[in-house]
């Protein structure tokens, strides 16, 4: 789906507070907590090695349960990077230290053919 002028718009200007890495910056680095912010539909076709599932509806509110340390690296990704980068900074706000969103999401990491879990 063809994202909104407004939505862009949003992310737009989260993306300046929000670290950035490409899947090979996450490859060299091992500290990183993945996270997959996609719907429970889209985990289900398929989700990264390695990845904890908190879509983006939720993730504000079950994120301390989870990693309730506040300076836990996470990496978050979905579909493209728009909406982890929305969510990356909301974390932000919310006192995580460490949250950085993957450039490309889910989309870049198939197009360099790397593994993915099917469940």
């Amino acid at each position: 789906m063809q994202a909104s002028p407004a939505f862009a718009r949003l992310v737009d200007s989260v993306m300046p507070h929000v670290t950035l890495l490409t899947i090979e910056q996450y490859q060299q680095q091992d500290q990183w907590q993945l996270i997959d912010v996609r719907e429970d539909n889209e985990w289900l076709q398929g989700h990264l090695p390695k990845a904890k599932h908190l879509s983006r509806g939720i993730i504000e509110r079950d994120i301390e349960h989870r990693f309730p340390d506040k300076d836990t690296p996470l990496l978050l990704y979905c579909g493209a990077g728009q909406r982890a980068a929305l969510s990356a900074y909301n974390l932000q706000i919310m006192g995580y230290t460490q949250v950085a969103s993957m450039i490309g999401g889910y989309r870049a990491w198939i197009q360099h053919q790397f593994p993915i879990v099917e469940d």
